[in-house]
């Protein structure tokens, strides 16, 4: 992680990764460099963050996983969404955008 705090990321992590996951299923590295590459480098998930966040989400339902050949030929965990996740995906976009919307009004107030 880097300009943006990662307090601020932690918080929208498993959001972030199943919106990334929305696009169809993905290895832990690919989904770090979507996330990473969609964002022009303002966020970096490091191994460290995003694993015990896959796993985490996976014991909740929200993922699954299985294992692939990646593109390079190598075996990969590569995860997809359940519809549980689908549904929380929708949930909690539409809850960071109401969010987001009402701290802009604070932080940028109408003159």
């Amino acid at each position: 992680m880097t300009e943006l705090s990662r307090d601020r990321l932690r918080g929208t992590l498993e959001l972030l990764v199943l919106r990334t996951l929305a696009w169809g299923p993905r290895h832990g590295y690919a989904i770090a460099r979507w996330l990473e590459e969609s964002t022009n480098a303002q966020l970096r998930v490091e191994e460290g963050s995003l694993y015990p966040a896959l796993h985490r989400m996976e014991k909740r339902a929200l993922i699954a996983s299985d294992w692939e050949m990646t593109e390079l030929g190598r075996p990969a965990k590569f995860y997809r969404l359940t519809p549980a996740g689908r549904k929380q995906l929708k949930q909690e976009s539409a809850e960071w955008l109401a969010f987001a919307r009402a701290v802009t009004l604070v932080l940028e107030p109408a003159t």
